[in-house]
């Protein structure tokens, strides 16, 4: 939960910096974009809080039509007229006051359904059951919706998590090791039938190449120089010169070339620190869990945050190609924060549930 608060208030912080110009220009105030940040936060909290509270029974209720609402969204998503293109790729709706962007709770009601997928198997009995069979095709439909929108990052990201459910679930390394090999292959295809993506692709050789300096290398090499700007502390809260509008995507996608770049090699490592400990207690978590679905929930969205934070952080640093992931609790959007935050709480009310832990809190409230 420090980890958590950490986050959240460094990435509020963070978020208001890098956005300032990019409001100032587009909005006419410097208050634009943290303002609606601030919003989302204040409005995720209670529902992290209530989701920490809400029993088993309930999330059980939820988890058997994951998949179906899933699908149902992604396919409203789709439809060319309501779903809305932001950066090439259609996977938001407006609301008129807000956009969203269903993929970010689709997550989490992926994981869910997975989860109680796995956990019915394992009630029954039935630890022969095909699990590649049993999750992986709603895994890979819902992943083929979300390319229709042409969002490579997010499809990246639910295979991240399909992996580690897999894993977690005990497949044998040969499945395992077939699973990756698909999805690398089907990346492979996706970037080669794109040039774009090809030409992101290539660019993570050397993006400050005369010849995509100014085309695909624009944004990790500008990335790549507000890192090396920021030094060991930093230029000072504030003082970035890439997010002058150098730096497209400053409070989203690149908000970590920020963070390097004004408070150094010691604010990444900071981050970085916050965010291997939120993970890591996500797994401890889902070790000591002694109900299955839990033990598969908490997994899947520890899996869905490291990965989230690895394709992030790779694209920030010019070690993968860019591919326009949020960095959890830290970057701008609303979507974003408040699945996330609702995932925390899941993992905060499993948690609770630990004997051990409902006796320590018991201990410290008498002492």
């Amino acid at each position: 939960m420090w980890s958590t608060l950490a986050l959240s208030i460094l990435g509020a912080v963070m978020v208001f910096s890098a956005s300032s110009i990019y409001s100032l220009e587009n909005k006419g105030n410097s208050f634009s974009v943290i303002g609606r940040q601030l919003f989302f936060l204040i409005l995720s909290i209670p529902l992290g809080y209530l989701a920490s509270r809400q029993k088993l029974d309930r999330w059980k209720n939820l988890a058997r039509f994951g998949f179906l609402i899933s699908a149902i969204v992604l396919i409203i998503v789709a439809i060319p007229g309501v779903g809305k293109s932001v950066n090439g790729n259609q996977n938001w709706i407006s609301l008129g006051f807000v956009d969203i962007q269903p993929s970010e709770i689709v997550k989490m009601l992926m994981i869910l359904w997975a989860a109680h997928m796995l956990a019915t198997r394992e009630h029954a009995g039935r630890h022969n059951t095909n699990v590649l069979a049993l999750i992986t095709p709603g895994f890979v439909l819902v992943m083929g919706l979300i390319m229709l929108g042409r969002d490579l990052g997010t499809t990246a990201v639910f295979a991240a998590i399909l992996a580690g459910l897999l894993w977690v679930s005990g497949v044998s390394g040969k499945i395992f090791g077939g699973v990756i090999a698909s999805v690398f292959s089907l990346i492979a295809v996706a970037i080669a039938t794109a040039p774009y993506r090809a030409q992101r692709f290539l660019v993570v050789l050397d993006p400050f190449a005369p010849e995509d300096y100014k085309l695909a290398g624009w944004q990790p090499a500008h990335s790549l120089l507000g890192l090396a700007t920021g030094g060991l502390f930093g230029v000072g809260l504030g003082g970035s010169r890439q997010k002058w509008g150098t730096l497209p995507d400053a409070h989203t996608d690149f908000i970590f070339s920020v963070i390097g770049e004004e408070l150094g090699l010691v604010g990444t490592l900071a981050v970085l620190a916050l965010l291997g400990t939120l993970i890591y207690s996500m797994f401890r978590i889902a070790l000591r869990a002694q109900e299955p679905m839990i033990r598969y929930a908490c997994a899947g969205i520890a899996c869905w945050f490291m990965a989230q934070s690895f394709l992030n952080i790779g694209s920030a640093t010019s070690t993968l190609p860019v591919v326009g992931v949020t960095l959890p609790l830290v970057s701008y959007g609303g979507s974003a924060l408040v699945a996330s935050l609702c995932a925390i709480g899941f993992v905060a009310g499993a948690a609770l549930r630990d004997p051990e832990v409902r006796k320590e809190i018991v201990k410290r409230r008498g002492a």
